[in-house]
């Protein structure tokens, strides 16, 4: 895990100096050997008769055909296959290469956090949690091996106590009892540990330790019982798929050492083969796997029953194992699977990273019935019971229940999975950084500029900070000190790759490594107020375009889209798409085009330059169209000329002020701009980025995922409920409206200059109800301004009334602070900037 002189730390870190008779009179180099051969021992002997008992037989029979082959007998193939028995699904099978947790998860510690920065990932853990805990000994009588010995976070620096203190706010959104301690608490919690150099440390009494056989052997009985199947020693030699009669790819069968079986539905869990398994369908899994090692000491007097720790500064864990420890870390120069041997490693633990550091889930898109349960980048047990509930929702509705979208495998574009530097670079990192403070506006600095625009150049000329997403350079805010280009990924130095030197941006984004308002806050507030009360200038080709046509693309449009979009040509009408239960996929705007061959001169390629505010005086210097509001009004399109190119320009804007899109040809990109630019200086035009949106767009009001539904999220106007006209979603938004919402989007402010971004606690009356979804600062007011969906304790109706009729406030880093609710926007209510009224 580290040179000999970081292994001494550690044991010095663990343990009081008085206790120093507590481990071997040994260096360190030869303390870690010697724990290492004591630990191998017992699991060597351990693996070697489980081994040996298997070895003569093959457990079962191979079914002929199964509605699902879970491949991958580990933390989250056994989870899979126990909650699709849960959904009533019987003729299952999972198979495993060689014995159930062979792989990563035999030697993973099995430790579970209840807290991480995601609200998404606080619900996954909670059920997890609650299956390994209750669930399954309640169902088969069987302990699973959970111990509730508690979590200690330790926090060595101002920051990381930020974050915690930010987890603790969050916990109490969701009843996790968390408490944040001095030095001083600490050591009277862990009288061993050595609390000189501490900030403090976030201590959570309720989690505790898994023990993955036992965990994985419960959940195959469990799952057994309920008729599924479980054949073990049975490699997976090939996926044979088909081409229906729509030229779609689809799963056939799986053949194996001992047979094949016809199904339709294939689940790869097969952790760090997960790559090669899918190469088999033709799918590409984007991971890659890395050797991780640990050590597990001699016996310490006085350990026993103390939390499991986590050094996330120092970035090792610490497992309590009965009256030892086991001890691991993640360093900078890890070891990718392909370059050494078992033989060289410590305690090997091979264990997958992916580009984003999140789970690959979900269906694949090069095959229909290809499933993904995999790249866990070490949190395969704690988020297996979770993730494997959703994953079986997943295939068993076509959809999770939660928001899954960071999970889903086709947040990643083809063009990234199937390139191997993109993999191996942003994988590194994941690992790397696996334990770094998750602070609001990191971005990766691995294989950058994989996608971009043409405007990408002279907006980096001009001091354009970017952001990556999903592979896309987009504008984050732009530096007054000039450029700051991206270099080439330099490993953070590993593999005797030359440090990058006087990196710009990698400074620029260390000064963002902050819970406090960053030092480009101004930088931000100058965009946002020049959009407001002059002239900014957006690129916003990251947005996807879509053409639906064909001859029954209104009889889509009628099923897809929740409003009315049977407009005239011209029109452009914002809408959602909903799921089956009610939840909005998506939020978008429909243009009609004009019924022609040839349509549009534009391809789906195009991009966008969004312009606000006096645009258009500014626009009409350059476009050869009246833009009043008789001749464009709002929610209009039209094909025009911009200086000498043709462009489709759409009265719109996602910043709430009047201004117009600009839909412009690649190749007419850059005159387009050059020229708007050159007639906006007496306007005082200023370039913007995604940062300015983010503040401008949250004084409209939006939050959505596909777990929200436009009524809860007051967006009711985009339905066409009066109408009679059927819609994907349409019954579950009548029985909700019927029922009455348990859950509703409030806005608040607060009055005083805080930062908020997110994960605050929300309290009625002292109660907690929710948690913000989204916070952002308002410039236009000069105060902070967050969204959350709130919920009534009780579980009756969130209505109007429960809103007003009580006291809120929010909770951020321990802090209580008074807000302001509000049912709709403080900001322009009546939508009025963005029809050209002002005053």
């Amino acid at each position: 895990i580290g040179s000999p002189s970081t292994v001494a730390h550690l044991s010095f870190r663990c343990v009081h100096r008085s206790s120093h008779h507590m481990f071997p009179p040994l260096s360190p180099s030869v303390w870690l050997i010697h724990s290492f051969i004591h630990s191998f021992i017992h699991s060597f002997i351990h693996s070697f008769i489980h081994s040996f008992i298997h070895s003569f037989i093959h457990s079962k029979p191979l079914p002929k055909s199964a509605d699902v082959v879970v491949i991958g007998g580990g933390s989250l193939g056994c989870q899979t296959l126990y909650h699709l028995c849960k959904l009533g699904m019987t003729n299952v099978v999972l198979l495993e290469r060689d014995r159930l947790t062979a792989g990563t998860t035999w030697h993973t510690a099995g430790l579970l956090w209840q807290l991480r920065p995601s609200d998404t990932e606080v619900e996954l853990l909670a059920h997890t949690r609650n299956v390994i805990s209750s669930e399954l000994e309640e169902e088969t009588d069987l302990e699973t091996g959970w111990i509730q010995n508690g979590g200690l976070f330790i926090a060595s620096n101002k920051q990381r106590l930020d974050e915690y203190k930010r987890l603790m706010s969050l916990g109490k959104a969701y009843g996790i009892e968390s408490y944040v301690l001095s030095p001083a608490e600490t050591k009277d919690l862990y009288p061993l540990m050595n609390v000189k150099d501490l900030y403090g440390t976030l201590y959570v009494p309720k989690d505790g330790t898994m023990d993955p056989a036992g965990t994985c052997t419960t959940l195959s009985r469990a799952a057994t019982a309920r008729g599924a199947t479980v054949i073990e020693n049975c490699p997976v030699t090939g996926i044979q798929v088909k081409v229906d009669d729509l030229g779609v790819k689809r799963v056939k069968e799986v053949e194996t050492a001992h047979g094949t079986i016809q199904t339709p539905c294939v689940v790869n869990c097969a952790g760090v083969w997960a790559t090669k398994l899918g190469e088999m369908a033709g799918v590409n899994v984007p991971l890659i796997a890395m050797h991780h090692a640990y050590v597990v000491t001699e016996r310490i007097e006085g350990i026993q029953n103390m939390p499991n720790v986590r050094d996330h500064d120092a970035s090792v864990y610490l497992r309590l194992q009965g009256d030892a420890l086991s001890v691991g870390g993640y360093e900078h120069n890890p070891i990718f699977w392909n370059d050494v041997s078992c033989n060289n490693c410590v305690y090997k633990s091979d264990k997958s990273f992916t580009a984003d550091h999140k789970p690959l889930m979900g269906e694949a898109p090069e095959v229909r019935g290809f499933f993904l349960g995999c790249g866990f980048n070490s949190a395969g047990m704690m988020l297996g019971g979770g993730c494997g509930k959703e994953l079986a929702h997943w295939i068993n509705h076509g959809r999770p229940e939660k928001d899954m979208c960071g999970y889903d495998i086709r947040r990643f574009h083809h063009s990234l999975t199937n390139n191997n530097r993109w993999i191996r670079e942003r994988s590194h990192e994941s690992y790397a950084k696996n334990y770094s403070v998750v602070f609001p506006f990191d971005e990766p600095l691995a294989s950058r500029n994989m996608r971009t625009d043409p405007f990408h150049q002279v907006l980096q000329e001009q001091g354009c900070v970017f952001q990556e997403r999903h592979g896309w350079e987009r504008p984050g805010w732009f530096n007054r000190g000039g450029p700051a280009p991206v270099l080439d990924y330099d490993y953070y130095g590993a593999y005797d790759v030359p440090k990058n030197t006087d990196y710009k941006y990698s400074e620029i984004l260390g000064k963002e490594y902050t819970f406090d308002f960053p030092p480009h806050h101004d930088a931000i507030r100058d965009e946002c107020l020049s959009c407001r009360n002059a002239v900014a200038v957006f690129d916003m080709s990251y947005f996807g375009k879509f053409y639906l046509t064909g001859p029954d693309a209104k009889k889509a449009a009628d099923w897809l889209f929740t409003a009315d979009v049977n407009k005239a040509p011209g029109s452009t009408v914002y809408t959602c798409m909903l799921n089956k239960r009610g939840g909005v996929e998506s939020d978008l705007t429909v243009s009609r085009l004009e019924p022609s061959p040839a349509h549009h001169p534009l391809t789906p390629e195009s991009n966008v330059c969004d312009l606000c505010v006096d645009s258009r005086e500014l626009l009409q210097e350059v476009l050869n169209s009246d833009l009043s509001n008789d001749a464009f009004p709002f929610s209009t399109h039209k094909i025009v000329n911009a200086a000498g190119h043709k462009v489709r320009a759409m009265r719109l804007s996602f910043v709430g002020e009047m201004g117009w899109e600009l839909h412009i040809p690649k190749e007419s990109c850059l005159p387009v701009y050059h020229a708007v630019m050159a007639a906006g200086a007496k306007y005082g035009i200023c370039n913007a980025g995604y940062r300015a949106i983010d503040s401008l767009s949250i004084e409209k009001g939006m939050d959505l995922r596909p777990d929200d539904t436009p009524l809860e999220a007051g967006l009711a106007f985009t339905c066409k409920m009066k109408t009679s006209i059927p819609f994907l979603g349409r019954q579950a938004l009548e029985a909700q409206k019927a029922e009455g919402l348990r859950r509703r989007i409030v806005c608040f402010t607060v009055d005083e200059k805080v930062p908020m971004f997110g994960l605050e606690a929300i309290f009625r009356n002292g109660v907690p109800v929710g948690h913000l979804r989204r916070s952002e600062f308002r410039f236009a007011i000069d105060k902070t301004i967050g969204y959350g969906y709130i919920r009534n304790p009780d579980g009756g109706v969130v209505s109007p009334d429960f809103v007003r009729s009580r006291e809120f406030t929010l909770e951020r880093m321990g802090v209580t602070y008074k807000a302001t609710a509000h049912l709709k926007s403080p900001f322009d209510p009546e939508n009025k900037h963005v029809k050209g009224i002002y005053g």
